[in-house]
């Protein structure tokens, strides 16, 4: 029996020099930082079964990761917002149609600290608040104590869906304190009594207390899974993954996981809302 051809030296050595892994199914994700604890437990999930699959996540936030996309660095854009229209736009001007899939969807949660004596906030006050027109948590029934508010970056996906979905547009205020990640927005609240800012339903900790939120002014709701499925809590977003339209081959074996019913049971493991 006539063995197969060894690789070629000068095809094996290209291959080193680009760094890639022949025979290898590889996928670069990049963006919200909101969707990065589900999407990494997604990938470890889809690479037990997937051995030969080479996964890559990081975060940055949704618009990071939609310029990703438009500068081919990424496969895959993970959005907590749609795509904006100059985004489409650069697209296609280089020739390229994004592809939107949702994937999960998310309730977005206010936090305080865990000794704010403050349960309850309509959607007018938290715009109040955000805006800068509320300084003190006196003014919406707690003790007198400088609000101190904290927010994402504006490359976050979250940062734009919370100034739409609650300040109904308006701008935040300039002495807004504003940092690169979720994360941080927890640790930070955490650790100053009279903080206030908003995060990802799978973000929530002990070490914060979610706002019950109102929109209106009747029925406070809390941010919880139950809430966001049946509705009544009033701030739910989708979550979305881009991709350019021809590149199903590289990008689909991942987003149909996460799309399959084992996919959806890790996305309400996490604490997200399963699309179906």
């Amino acid at each position: 029996m006539k063995k197969s051809s060894p690789m070629s030296k000068p095809l094996f050595l290209l291959i080193l020099l680009l760094g890639v892994t022949p025979w290898v199914s590889a996928q670069k994700l990049k963006g919200s930082d909101t969707l990065l604890p589900l999407v990494q437990k997604e990938s470890e999930n889809y690479l037990k079964e997937n051995k030969d699959a080479n996964v890559t996540i990081t975060g940055g936030g949704s618009g990071v990761g939609i310029s990703a996309l438009i500068d081919g660095t990424a496969d895959i854009a993970m959005s907590s917002r749609k795509i904006k229209f100059d985004e489409k736009v650069k697209l296609q001007e280089a020739g390229r149609s994004p592809v939107e899939v949702i994937v999960a969807y998310d309730a977005l949660a206010v936090v305080v600290h865990p000794a704010n004596s403050v349960t309850d906030l309509t959607r007018e006050q938290l715009e109040g608040i955000f805006t800068g027109k509320i300084r003190n948590w006196k003014e919406v029934g707690g003790e007198d104590l400088k609000i101190v508010a904290y927010s994402r970056e504006t490359s976050s996906g979250t940062y734009e869906f919370f100034k739409s979905d609650i300040l109904k547009n308006k701008n935040y205020m300039p002495s807004i304190l504003s940092l690169p990640a979720t994360g941080a927005i927890i640790q930070s609240v955490s650790q100053t009594k009279g903080a206030i800012g908003y995060v990802g339903l799978a973000y929530l900790n002990k070490n914060v207390k979610a706002i019950h939120i109102s929109y209106d002014k009747k029925n406070y709701v809390e941010p919880s899974f139950e809430n966001a499925r049946n509705k009544t809590y009033p701030v739910v977003r989708p979550l979305f993954f881009y991709y350019i339209k021809g590149t199903e081959k590289t990008v689909k074996p991942f987003t149909d996981y996460i799309l399959s019913v084992e996919g959806q049971a890790t996305v309400k493991t996490i604490g997200y809302i399963p699309v179906k």
